[in-house]
Protein backbone atom coordinates (compact mmCIF):
# COMPACT_ATOMS: atom_id res chain seq x y z
CA UNK A 1 0.00 0.00 0.00
CA UNK A 2 1.23 3.47 -0.37
CA UNK A 3 2.95 5.50 2.11
CA UNK A 4 0.51 7.95 4.24
CA UNK A 5 1.92 11.61 5.49
CA UNK A 6 0.18 13.01 8.58
CA UNK A 7 0.99 15.39 11.34
CA UNK A 8 0.96 13.33 14.76
CA UNK A 9 2.11 13.43 18.32
CA UNK A 10 3.61 10.88 20.15
CA UNK A 11 1.81 9.38 22.66
CA UNK A 12 4.03 6.88 24.19
CA UNK A 13 6.79 4.39 23.49
CA UNK A 14 7.08 0.65 24.41
CA UNK A 15 10.39 -1.56 23.25
CA UNK A 16 9.51 -4.15 21.06
CA UNK A 17 11.49 -7.17 20.34
CA UNK A 18 15.62 -6.32 20.25
CA UNK A 19 15.52 -3.55 18.20
CA UNK A 20 12.49 -1.86 17.38
CA UNK A 21 9.48 0.39 18.96
CA UNK A 22 6.02 0.29 19.33
CA UNK A 23 4.36 3.74 19.30
CA UNK A 24 1.28 4.95 19.85
CA UNK A 25 0.54 8.49 18.06
CA UNK A 26 -2.14 10.83 17.59
CA UNK A 27 -2.62 11.39 13.94
CA UNK A 28 -4.43 14.97 12.95
CA UNK A 29 -6.78 13.15 10.43
CA UNK A 30 -6.87 9.74 11.35
CA UNK A 31 -6.90 9.93 15.36
CA UNK A 32 -5.33 7.21 17.71
CA UNK A 33 -3.23 5.09 15.66
CA UNK A 34 -0.60 2.64 16.82
CA UNK A 35 2.35 1.41 14.56
CA UNK A 36 6.36 -0.16 14.71
CA UNK A 37 9.39 1.87 14.16
CA UNK A 38 11.91 -0.44 13.00
CA UNK A 39 15.59 -0.23 14.52
CA UNK A 40 14.28 2.86 16.62
CA UNK A 41 16.31 1.45 20.01
CA UNK A 42 19.38 0.96 17.93
CA UNK A 43 21.96 3.53 19.18
CA UNK A 44 22.07 5.32 15.73
CA UNK A 45 18.73 4.87 14.43
CA UNK A 46 16.74 7.53 11.88
CA UNK A 47 14.10 8.70 14.21
CA UNK A 48 16.92 10.72 16.75
CA UNK A 49 14.12 12.17 19.34
CA UNK A 50 10.77 12.27 17.27
CA UNK A 51 10.09 9.59 19.61
CA UNK A 52 10.04 11.58 22.50
CA UNK A 53 6.92 12.01 24.66
CA UNK A 54 4.10 14.34 23.08
CA UNK A 55 6.39 15.14 20.44
CA UNK A 56 4.90 17.12 17.19
CA UNK A 57 6.01 15.21 13.88
CA UNK A 58 5.73 14.64 10.39
CA UNK A 59 5.04 11.24 9.99
CA UNK A 60 5.57 8.98 6.93
CA UNK A 61 3.90 5.23 7.89
CA UNK A 62 2.55 2.63 5.44
CA UNK A 63 -0.74 0.56 6.64
CA UNK A 64 -0.27 -3.42 6.40
CA UNK A 65 -2.95 -5.37 5.06
CA UNK A 66 -4.94 -7.54 7.83
CA UNK A 67 -2.77 -5.73 10.57
CA UNK A 68 -3.79 -3.16 12.95
CA UNK A 69 -0.27 -1.97 13.44
CA UNK A 70 1.43 0.49 10.74
CA UNK A 71 5.07 0.31 9.93
CA UNK A 72 6.34 4.14 10.26
CA UNK A 73 8.63 4.91 7.82
CA UNK A 74 10.23 8.17 9.03
CA UNK A 75 9.63 11.13 10.96
CA UNK A 76 10.44 14.99 11.28
CA UNK A 77 11.23 16.70 14.53
CA UNK A 78 8.16 19.92 14.00
CA UNK A 79 7.96 20.59 18.27
CA UNK A 80 10.63 19.70 20.51
CA UNK A 81 9.38 19.70 23.90
CA UNK A 82 12.90 19.03 25.08
CA UNK A 83 13.04 21.11 28.46
CA UNK A 84 9.38 19.92 29.31
CA UNK A 85 10.60 16.22 28.88
CA UNK A 86 13.60 17.01 31.08
CA UNK A 87 12.24 18.50 34.17
CA UNK A 88 10.54 16.06 36.40
CA UNK A 89 7.15 18.19 37.18
CA UNK A 90 6.78 19.30 33.84
CA UNK A 91 7.29 15.59 32.43
CA UNK A 92 4.70 14.36 34.66
CA UNK A 93 2.23 17.33 33.13
CA UNK A 94 3.06 16.08 29.73
CA UNK A 95 2.73 12.30 30.95
CA UNK A 96 -1.06 13.14 32.06
CA UNK A 97 -2.23 14.64 28.91
CA UNK A 98 -0.72 11.34 27.11
CA UNK A 99 -2.27 8.67 29.68
CA UNK A 100 -5.70 10.81 29.27
CA UNK A 101 -5.30 10.93 25.42
CA UNK A 102 -4.86 6.67 25.52
CA UNK A 103 -8.05 5.97 27.68
CA UNK A 104 -10.39 8.17 26.12
CA UNK A 105 -10.27 8.15 22.29
CA UNK A 106 -10.64 4.83 20.42
CA UNK A 107 -8.42 4.01 17.77
CA UNK A 108 -8.59 5.33 14.17
CA UNK A 109 -11.55 8.10 14.78
CA UNK A 110 -10.32 11.17 13.48
CA UNK A 111 -10.43 13.91 16.70
CA UNK A 112 -8.61 17.17 15.31
CA UNK A 113 -10.15 19.32 18.67
CA UNK A 114 -8.46 16.75 20.98
CA UNK A 115 -4.95 17.00 18.40
CA UNK A 116 -5.29 21.05 18.84
CA UNK A 117 -5.98 20.52 22.53
CA UNK A 118 -2.84 18.41 23.13
CA UNK A 119 -0.58 20.53 20.98
CA UNK A 120 -1.79 23.62 22.88
CA UNK A 121 -1.03 22.00 25.98
CA UNK A 122 2.36 20.52 25.39
CA UNK A 123 3.63 24.12 23.94
CA UNK A 124 2.10 26.55 27.01
CA UNK A 125 4.11 23.74 29.26
CA UNK A 126 7.16 24.12 27.34
CA UNK A 127 6.56 28.12 27.31
CA UNK A 128 5.95 28.31 31.05
CA UNK A 129 7.84 26.18 32.50
CA UNK A 130 5.05 25.19 34.69
CA UNK A 131 2.50 22.32 34.12
CA UNK A 132 -0.81 23.59 36.44
CA UNK A 133 -2.61 25.81 34.22
CA UNK A 134 -2.22 24.61 31.01
CA UNK A 135 -2.88 20.70 32.54
CA UNK A 136 -6.11 21.77 34.00
CA UNK A 137 -7.30 23.52 30.98
CA UNK A 138 -6.55 20.11 28.90
CA UNK A 139 -8.21 18.28 31.88
CA UNK A 140 -11.21 20.59 31.29
CA UNK A 141 -11.44 20.67 27.88
CA UNK A 142 -11.36 16.44 27.65
CA UNK A 143 -14.34 16.23 30.01
CA UNK A 144 -16.04 18.90 27.84
CA UNK A 145 -15.27 17.35 24.39
CA UNK A 146 -16.11 13.66 26.15
CA UNK A 147 -19.70 15.47 27.15
CA UNK A 148 -19.15 14.36 30.30
CA UNK A 149 -19.17 17.89 31.94
CA UNK A 150 -22.09 17.80 34.59
CA UNK A 151 -24.16 21.71 35.73
CA UNK A 152 -21.61 22.57 38.24
CA UNK A 153 -24.27 25.30 39.83
CA UNK A 154 -26.51 22.37 41.42
CA UNK A 155 -26.59 19.51 43.25
CA UNK A 156 -27.12 16.50 40.44
CA UNK A 157 -29.08 14.39 42.66
CA UNK A 158 -31.36 16.90 44.10
CA UNK A 159 -31.21 19.77 42.08
CA UNK A 160 -30.60 22.25 44.83
CA UNK A 161 -28.63 25.49 43.51
CA UNK A 162 -25.07 25.34 45.13
CA UNK A 163 -25.04 29.28 45.34
CA UNK A 164 -21.52 30.17 47.30
CA UNK A 165 -21.54 26.15 48.98
CA UNK A 166 -19.36 23.48 48.21
CA UNK A 167 -20.05 20.76 45.67
CA UNK A 168 -18.98 17.69 46.26
CA UNK A 169 -16.90 14.91 43.40
CA UNK A 170 -15.64 11.18 44.03
CA UNK A 171 -14.37 9.21 41.13
CA UNK A 172 -17.40 6.58 41.87
CA UNK A 173 -19.66 9.64 41.29
CA UNK A 174 -20.65 11.05 37.65
CA UNK A 175 -20.97 14.87 39.16
CA UNK A 176 -21.08 16.55 42.02
CA UNK A 177 -23.46 16.66 44.95
CA UNK A 178 -24.86 19.35 47.10
CA UNK A 179 -23.71 19.06 51.30
CA UNK A 180 -27.11 17.78 52.05
CA UNK A 181 -26.47 14.81 49.30
CA UNK A 182 -22.75 14.10 49.51
CA UNK A 183 -21.61 10.51 50.78
CA UNK A 184 -18.12 10.14 52.83
CA UNK A 185 -15.35 10.38 50.93
CA UNK A 186 -16.51 12.97 48.73
CA UNK A 187 -14.14 15.99 48.00
CA UNK A 188 -14.88 19.56 48.17
CA UNK A 189 -15.06 22.07 44.75
CA UNK A 190 -15.54 25.72 46.21
CA UNK A 191 -17.34 28.48 44.26
CA UNK A 192 -14.30 30.24 43.27
CA UNK A 193 -12.91 26.79 41.33
CA UNK A 194 -16.04 26.27 39.51
CA UNK A 195 -16.08 29.73 38.53
CA UNK A 196 -12.61 29.07 36.59
CA UNK A 197 -14.89 26.49 34.60
CA UNK A 198 -16.27 29.40 32.35
CA UNK A 199 -12.90 31.47 32.27
CA UNK A 200 -11.65 28.43 30.35
CA UNK A 201 -14.47 27.66 28.21
CA UNK A 202 -14.28 31.44 27.00
CA UNK A 203 -10.47 31.93 26.79
CA UNK A 204 -7.60 30.63 24.97
CA UNK A 205 -5.26 28.60 27.12
CA UNK A 206 -1.91 31.53 25.94
CA UNK A 207 -3.83 34.16 27.30
CA UNK A 208 -4.72 33.28 30.52
CA UNK A 209 -2.41 34.54 33.41
CA UNK A 210 -2.18 32.80 36.59
CA UNK A 211 -3.58 35.96 38.59
CA UNK A 212 -6.91 34.59 36.65
CA UNK A 213 -6.89 31.05 38.00
CA UNK A 214 -4.84 30.36 40.67
CA UNK A 215 -3.10 26.90 41.00
CA UNK A 216 -5.01 26.21 44.00
CA UNK A 217 -7.89 26.82 42.27
CA UNK A 218 -7.50 25.21 39.13
CA UNK A 219 -6.18 22.44 41.17
CA UNK A 220 -9.82 21.57 42.71
CA UNK A 221 -10.99 21.75 39.44
CA UNK A 222 -8.66 19.47 37.86
CA UNK A 223 -9.29 16.96 40.52
CA UNK A 224 -12.96 17.28 39.97
CA UNK A 225 -12.15 16.88 36.62
CA UNK A 226 -9.91 13.66 36.97
CA UNK A 227 -13.15 12.17 38.89
CA UNK A 228 -15.04 11.91 36.02
CA UNK A 229 -13.08 10.84 33.40
CA UNK A 230 -12.14 8.20 36.27
CA UNK A 231 -15.97 7.35 36.63
CA UNK A 232 -16.84 7.32 32.66
CA UNK A 233 -13.74 5.17 31.83
CA UNK A 234 -13.88 3.14 34.69
CA UNK A 235 -9.88 3.19 34.96
CA UNK A 236 -7.71 4.54 37.35
CA UNK A 237 -5.17 7.47 36.13
CA UNK A 238 -1.50 6.05 36.85
CA UNK A 239 -0.44 9.32 36.53
CA UNK A 240 -2.71 11.17 38.73
CA UNK A 241 -1.08 9.76 41.91
CA UNK A 242 2.40 11.77 40.65
CA UNK A 243 0.80 15.20 40.20
CA UNK A 244 1.27 15.24 44.32
CA UNK A 245 5.03 15.22 43.95
CA UNK A 246 5.46 17.17 40.82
Amino acid sequence: MPAQDTEAIILKTFPLGEADRLVSFLSRSSGRMRGVAAGARKLKNRYGSTLELLAHVQMEYIERETRDLVRIQQCDLLDSFHAAQSEYSLATGLALVSEIVEILLPEREPAEAMFRLVLLTAREIERRKEWRIPAGYFVFWAVKLAGWLPPLDRCGKCGAQLGSGDGYHASWSPGQLCRDCRHPGMRAISLPAREVAPLFARKGLEKLSEAEAPGGLVGELRDACLDWIEHHTERKLITRNLLETA
